[in-house]
């Protein structure tokens, strides 16, 4: 994989508080993949949550600087907004 480039899951919903209750059940230890597949809007839910490899310029500005700013592993503390709604995201590689 290009050093410039990351993978990253996802859980898009509409509403914030739908947002901090999937935080709140990442927080409790749910499977992230899972509650992609319960909650997420987004196609991606299907494999629960992957956008695959992304870099720089590809997604909409507040995504990729949420995505870009965490290290792998981690899952962002807030939900980030988009014009497509509310994002959870896990940077996976």
């Amino acid at each position: 994989m290009a050093k410039n480039k990351i993978r990253a899951s996802h859980i898009l919903v509409d509403k914030y508080s739908k947002a901090i209750e999937v935080l709140d059940r990442l927080a409790a230890g749910e499977d992230f993949k899972k509650l992609a597949q319960e909650y997420s809007l987004c196609p991606s839910k299907k494999r629960g949550g992957d956008l695959g490899e992304f870099g720089r310029g590809q997604m909409v500005k507040e995504f990729e600087k949420a995505a870009f700013a965490l290290k792998p592993g981690e899952i962002t503390k807030e939900p980030v907004k988009t014009k497509f709604g509310y994002h959870i995201i896990m940077r996976t590689k």
